[in-house]
This record gives structure tokens, sequence and C-alpha cells, in this order.
């Protein structure tokens, strides 16, 4: 194996977030520009000679071309064995089982998650860690440092594998494996749900279901667990073929991109059950004939209702939420007296509490739930949770939703976005609030009196490193929340998301719709944030 070493310069910008490197395709088909950032992953690593990577993604475009040249950089580097998913696919929590299930050195997952893709569209790359999970800050961070200061890359002189064959290769030292990407997860999924009972309730015609893929990455997992290994008939699973455009969508599970799926489940004859997953397979979006049932009530209800499920019987160990998900699961903590943790938003923040035994559930209201199967969020999983639990309660999705209000209360929630704001707009808005906090607390705006303000700071309680300016918080006397954040999910600008929490113990008043319940939290968030008036938006991009 003839192994190149090619000189290069630093690219700027090359700053992995909360979940890897983003930028749009032509970014990252420049010469070089994702040769550096593998080289820059691979530098940053301690003794990956001999060692097993894992590669997959979720098959947007550019996905087959990024594979071929990082199979090359990691041949080049010293990697012993490369496993990937066949047509070089794999979900994101798919990956993460394949990580932990193989103890491969660690991973790199090629995704943008629910941006969309496509020519002119995103792209992305993240690197998980040994525990499946994605890399901590101290990697990132490592990763951007060898970036600026790059001078050359390595890369091996290797004819295209072919990724559509299953079955190993051999190339000198090298083996690469060529998987099925679903077998693994399919059968990780059968040992944590009560699969007789779930064949069961849908042969019956009990429980119907629809599950929109988006034209994404779970298309082919859904086909194989709900159709073939469920016996769900054909065609529950819609928009099944993952292609590279998404078929022009935007692959993110809400309710204004799922937009068929909303319509049947809010229709005239909708099934018992709908739900929907994202660009690369670990969001979800929940709902039930007539019913959407938000991310954080659906942690909350999964929380509640854990020991239903064959795989959590004997009871969770602790749960988490990320700060900008509703209080709905510190409820239900507080009443089984579980521990509760509120980190940042960011999925490896959950990965020190899970290794450590801290937690078995976790979640964020970005449509995203998980337990410690994975060190991922996994929209599938949640699927079949809750399938699992109607066909156990022999309850509707809307009576179990319910019937969770009447013993807990009801945290009605909603997130506003604002997408693509001008970062420095964007940053100027966090400012200003930034300056106000001091003086918020006991203020009084109606019926709303400020219990505290602050800008949230999470110190980990494994291994105690500090993650700072995390979001900007207000919370009232009545447990009600407004959350400002910058996320750094997007390709272009930046996005801001106010985050409302309402807490309403009144079952009377469970029914109310979400943004009239919250129209006072709303136009105070306005107020404070100057949010319309500074960016000059009428309303939000995006309500969830």
């Amino acid at each position: 194996m003839q192994i190149k070493t090619i000189a290069t310069v630093p690219f700027e910008g090359q700053n992995p977030g909360t979940s890897g490197l983003r930028k749009k395709v032509k970014t990252f088909a420049e010469p070089n520009y994702l040769e550096n950032f593998v080289q820059s992953i691979f530098d940053s690593l301690e003794n990956i000679s001999g060692q097993t990577l894992v590669i997959g993604g979720d098959g947007r475009y550019f996905n087959r071309q990024a594979t071929q040249t990082i199979i090359k950089i990691a041949a080049a580097n010293g990697f012993s064995r490369l496993i990937i998913g066949q047509g070089g696919l794999l979900s994101t929590p798919a990956a993460s089982n394949i990580i932990r299930k193989y103890q491969a050195y660690g991973g790199l997952v090629l995704s943008a998650s629910h941006n969309p893709g496509g020519p002119d569209e995103d792209f992305g790359i993240k690197y998980n860690v040994g525990n499946g999970g994605p890399a901590p800050e101290k990697y990132t961070e490592a990763f951007y440092r060898h970036s600026q200061n790059i001078t050359s890359y390595k890369i091996a002189d290797l004819p295209e594998i072919n990724l559509d064959i299953v079955g190993t290769q051999k190339i000198d030292q090298l083996i690469i494996d060529i998987i099925d990407p679903v077998a693994d997860y399919a059968e990780l999924m059968e040992s944590i749900f009560d699969f007789d009972l779930l064949k069961q309730s849908i042969g019956s015609g009990y429980l119907s279901l629809r599950f929109d893929a988006m034209h994404a990455i779970t298309g082919p997992y859904a086909k194989t667990i709900l159709e073939d290994l469920l016996g769900a008939k054909p065609g529950s699973a819609i928009n099944a073929v993952p292609l590279e455009d998404f078929g022009g969508g935007h692959p993110d599970p809400n309710m204004a991109h799922a937009h068929e799926l909303t319509e049947e489940m809010l229709g005239s004859a909708p099934p018992v059950f709908g739900a929907a997953s994202d660009g690369d397979g670990d969001r979800n979006m929940i709902m039930g004939a007539g019913i959407f049932v938000t991310p954080s009530d659906s942690l909350a209800i999964m929380a509640a209702n854990a020991k239903l499920i064959p795989a959590y019987a004997k009871g969770l160990s602790g749960v988490a939420r990320s700060m900008p998900t509703s209080q709905a699961i510190d409820r239900v903590a507080a009443k089984y007296q579980l521990p509760c943790y509120e980190t940042p938003t960011g999925w490896k923040f959950f990965g020190n509490l899970l290794d450590a035994g801290k937690i078995t559930l976790c979640g964020e209201e970005s449509f995203g739930t998980g337990s410690d199967h994975v060190r991922e969020k996994d929209g599938l999983w949640a699927v079949l949770f809750w399938l699992n639990l109607i066909a156990r309660k022999r309850q509707s999705v809307a009576d179990i939703v319910k019937d969770h209000w009447q013993t807990f209360g009801r945290d009605i929630y909603a997130r506003h976005d604002y997408e693509a704001v001008e970062t420095a707009i964007g940053n100027e808005i966090m400012d200003q609030l930034r300056n106000q906090l001091p003086g918020l607390k006991g203020q009084a705006f109606g019926e709303y009196t400020v219990k505290y303000a602050d800008e949230f700071s999470y110190t980990d309680p494994i291994d105690g490193s500090i993650s700072k300016n995390q979001g900007i918080r207000i919370g009232f006397e009545n447990g009600s929340r407004i959350v400002f954040r910058l996320s750094g999910t997007g390709t272009v600008g930046a996005t801001l998301r106010i985050y409302l929490e309402r807490y309403e113990p009144d079952a009377a008043k469970h029914d109310q719709d979400a943004q009239e319940a919250l129209s006072g939290l709303i136009e105070l968030a306005e107020k404070l944030g100057e949010v319309k008036k500074r960016t000059g938006r009428t309303e939000p991009t995006v309500i969830t």
C-alpha cells in the first residue's frame, strides 16, 4: 500500500460544534478541505495504529465520495480494520451501536442531521469516541487546534472500494468489512422491546401505524423492523427510500416538514400511531390520532411508564434532560424519587452520566430521546418504545398523554426558532439580555414574577469539566420559564431559539392551545429580547 504525504494549508472555521463540523457541500468538496479535517482528527487521537474505525452516514449528497476519501486517509494513518455500512450508510444510533458492539476505537459519522441535503445544501462529519457517543469538548477543541496548524495529510493510494457488496475485503494488512447497516440494530431493538406483543397487537389490527422516514436513513430500518419483523402492512413506512437530497424536502421531523404524516394523523381516518424521524435517524416525532406529543412530554411519559418495557422493567437509575427541555420529566423524577440532571444542549453531555450508570433515560426538546442502549439519541427506539406502551396499556396516544397530565400537571411548551439570523444581530440580542440579568430578579410582569435570571453553566458531575454560556434562563415564581439560546447546528448565520414554558396543574385547563396559553410569555419574551424588532422579522421561522 503506497502512502502519500500531501502538503496543505489550514482552512478557517473548521471548528466542530455540538454535533460535529457542518458546512455546505461546496465547502467540503473544496480540494483538501475534508482531508484536512479528517487528518486533524486522527492527529489528535492517540495510539490509533492497528485499531478499528466505524464509518457510515445518512446517505446525503457527498456521502459516498467522503466515505472513499476517509477510507484512504484512515488506511494511511494506521487503522487496521474499517467497519462500513453497506452503501456507506449507517444511522447515527446504529453507528453508536456498532462502535460499542464491536469495541471499535471510534467512528466517523457523516451527517448534517436534520439539515437539507443536495449539491447546494449541507454536509457534516463528526467523530464518536469508543463509548459510541459524540466526542466531548476536549476532543473537538483539539481537532480544531490541529486544523489551524496542519501542514500535510497522509493518504493511501487505493482503488475505489465497492461499498455495495456485504463482505470482507483485504488490502495488505487493512481489513474492510462492509456490513448490513440494519441487522445489528434490529437485533438490539429486539432485545429491548416485547416484539411478540407488538406482532400480536399489529397483526390483530389493534395497533395500526404510519412512519415517515422523510427519504432519509431510517427508511431501510423502518421497513425491516416495522414491516418485515413486526408485520405492519406494506407501506406503513412512507418515504422510505433514502435519497441524496431527501426528495427535496427538509428531513426535520416536525409538523411543518413532515406535513404528509401530519395531515394524515390530524385527518378524518388516522391510524392509531404516527411517527417520523430525521436525516440521520436520531430524532423522533410522536403523534397519535388527532394529537401531537411534544418531545418534552414524550420524555416524561416514557420515564413514568418505563417499567412496562422489558429492558427497563427493574426501573431507572436516573433521568436527564437538556436545560431548554420542559420540566415535565422533573415532576416524574420527583414522584418516583429518581435523580434528575439538567445538562447543556448536546448529546455528549449525557454520555458521562450514562457511562457512570447515573441515568437510564435522557432527552432533549429538539425531538431527541434515548437511553443507555447506545450513546446517541435514537429515533426508531423511541418509536418502538411508544408502540410497546400502547400495546401494553391498551390505550390511545391521546389517552396516555391526558392521563399523564392528570397525574403530573401539564407543562405547556413551545419553541420559537428564528433561523439564519445575522450572527452579529444574534450576538447583540444575547448581549442585551445578558446585561438585563442582574436587575430582573423580583420584577413583576403581570402574573409573572421573576424568581431567577441567569446564564446557564454546567459542571459535569463525573469529570468536573465546566461548560459556560449555555443559554439565558428567566424563571418565574409560578414555575414558568423563558429560555434564549443561540444554536450551533445550522450552516448559515445563527439560529436564535426561544423556549417558552408554563406549568398548568388544573386539569380543566389542560386542553388549551399552547400558543394561546403562552401568549403572555411570548409578549414578555419580545419585550425582553426585542427579537422581532432587531431582526426585522414579523414571526418565527418555525414554531414547535
